[in-house]
């Protein structure tokens, strides 16, 4: 593996050791070399949200992250989301409110507010969109989809 380094990872609960170059983002080890596409390859410069995953349960962006900077670590990607209640009741409910277009902006977005829910079980409305905020969404517009996240919140607080 020349110009090549080991990189272990725990992915979505799984144990995960790549081959990555030094050069690689977090973005490429998911997607090219593990194969787990559904963190999405946006923007490449952090401005769009669509490769968002969470490193140690914290929200980050994939394609800013460099793959040999979190060895060792737990990264969840979309692929692993449902199995958490509050990401599952956010998918659901940005189907239901019409938060779901093309989609492409719908895993970092569930993501973003699975690591809302974490730190907020009942997040207020500026706590959604602070949470929500890295996030760019080209085809919905906000308000449907800060609704499902409202909606989510809700069932949470009476809960």
């Amino acid at each position: 593996m020349p110009g090549k380094e080991l990189l272990q990872l725990n992915v979505n609960g799984d144990a995960v050791a790549v081959a990555v170059r030094p050069s690689d983002t977090l973005l490429d080890a998911l997607r090219d070399t593990i194969g787990l596409t559904g963190t999405k390859r946006g923007c490449d410069d952090g401005s769009c949200g669509a490769c968002t995953v969470l490193i140690a349960g914290r929200p980050a962006l994939a394609c800013l992250v460099l793959a040999l900077t979190v060895d060792g670590d737990d990264v969840t990607t979309i692929e692993a989301a449902s199995a958490h209640p509050a990401s599952a009741a956010v998918q659901q409910a940005l189907v239901e409110e019409g938060g779901v277009q093309c989609g492409y902006c719908t895993p970092g977005i569930v993501l973003a507010a699975h690591a809302l829910f974490a730190e907020y079980p009942a997040p207020d409305d500026a706590q959604i969109v602070a949470g929500l905020a890295n996030n760019l969404c080209r085809c919905t517009g906000y308000a449907r989809i800060v609704e499902a996240v409202r909606r989510v919140a809700r069932a949470t607080a009476a809960s």
